[in-house]
């Protein structure tokens, strides 16, 4: 096989490879996101809100267009708080 088509071949393979891990990645923080969104801070302990905080700063610092694909990929679906208060009445 020559040098270029072997080259080919490789990226091809690490490409694969890394849309793999990034869909796996997606789901991770669509989960993640998920559950940050279901917490009631007012039971949750001081530590889990911390943790939790650190999380969400995490997941707010990514780019709409990803987050919407990582929610989209566990088909999830999180309410804007303005939503949600409107809803609760």
């Amino acid at each position: 096989m020559p040098q270029r088509d072997q080259e080919i071949m490789l990226l091809r393979q690490e490409l694969e490879m890394l849309m793999s891990e990034r869909q796996q990645l997606l789901q991770v923080v669509g989960i993640a996101a998920s559950l940050v969104a279901s917490f009631d801070t007012k039971r949750l302990p001081i530590r889990a809100i911390e943790t939790a905080d650190l999380l969400a700063t995490a997941i707010n610092r990514l780019s709409e267009e990803t987050l919407r694909d990582a929610l989209g990929s566990v088909h999830a679906e999180i309410e804007a708080p303005e939503a949600e208060a409107a809803a609760k009445g």
